[in-house]
């Protein structure tokens, strides 16, 4: 039996999966992140939670796993298998890719090398599995943007994702639409992803309602029940939105922009007006197709599997 570690890790939560040939899940797992332990603690939880999942797939199938595939937050050096920052998790340089290979390293008792591991940006690796098995298959250019915790872009381009020659491309959750917005942690004020993701969403709207506890979730329910207070805060977050889309489409012309994430789950409550905002801001711009995720919160772990399988892949070409 064939299978491959896949780990998304997210700035609230993590999951996990052992994934086979055929892109199947044959083994799920979720937790927190802990973030607010600290970022140490996190790389921890992390080797961790990888290394459970390397023991569950040796006991279901006897065998080893052939590679891993690991998505995180913010900016990473690919080469070298480096997360280089993320202002949600807060770490600088950690070498992702060298912990979680001599964590998880095949028969170390033979004295084997590490497991190959991949390391990914958690977007650019969701829009890879968007892309090739999602709502982007088949589609020659699109932008894959999930409304989570923060907001980041993956530029689908055929098959493969743009990394960038930094690897920070698609990072569209930091285009300042609102100059004198809220601070952001990555030093600017006004950010997409402090009006627009859940999280922010969520916060705004536990203002308005004087629960502490609402969320996203919650602000969308009041909308559909046409509370005016939650219109007002769902409205703003839309019209932020559909700002930093038409900036990201007039830069990048694409074909389809695919929503994600926590916020898309409120389905037309989001959709329409998003696609009526991006409509009335658009002025020589193509308008392009706005669609919903295919894969849910899945899309991570599936594109974090998609790398350990291309990686194998490339080894097997380089011999």
């Amino acid at each position: 039996m064939q299978y491959v570690i896949a780990l998304d890790v997210g700035g609230t939560g993590m999951k996990a999966a052992l994934i086979g040939t055929g892109n199947e899940l044959l083994h799920e797992a979720r937790r927190a992140t802990g973030r607010e332990r600290g970022p140490e603690a996190v790389v921890a939880g992390i080797l961790d939670f990888a290394a459970e999942l390397r023991a569950e797939g040796v006991r279901q199938y006897g065998t080893e796993p052939s590679a891993a595939g690991v998505a995180v937050p913010g900016t990473i050096d690919e080469e070298h298998g480096i997360a280089v920052f993320s202002a949600n998790l807060g770490w600088r340089d950690v070498p992702m890719r060298a912990l979680l290979g001599e964590r998880l390293g095949r028969g170390r008792d033979a004295g084997l090398p590490p497991l190959p591991v991949a390391l990914g940006h958690d977007v650019r690796t969701g829009g890879l599995a968007e892309g090739r098995i999602g709502a982007g298959n088949g589609v020659d250019r699109y932008l894959f943007l999930p409304l989570g915790t923060g907001i980041a872009g993956a530029i689908g381009i055929g098959d493969r994702v743009e990394p960038g020659a930094h690897g920070s491309a698609g990072e569209i959750g930091h285009i300042v639409v609102r100059p004198d917005g809220p601070p952001c942690g990555c030093g600017q004020r006004g950010c997409l992803e402090r009006l627009a993701s859940a999280s922010a969403v969520g916060a705004a709207w536990a203002a308005a309602c004087g629960d502490p506890e609402a969320t996203a979730a919650d602000a969308a329910e009041a909308v559909a029940a046409g509370d005016p207070r939650a219109q007002r805060v769902w409205a703003d977050a839309v019209d932020a939105l559909a700002t930093g889309l038409v900036t990201g489409l007039t830069l990048l012309d694409p074909r389809t922009l695919i929503i994600g994430g926590g916020l898309a789950e409120a389905g037309d409550t989001l959709f329409v007006p998003l696609r009526e905002a991006v409509r009335e801001k658009v002025t020589f711009q193509p308008l392009p197709t706005i669609v919903p995720a295919a894969l849910g919160d899945a899309a991570g772990c599936l594109g974090a599997g998609l790398l350990a399988w291309d990686l194998l892949s490339a080894e097997v070409a380089s011999r």
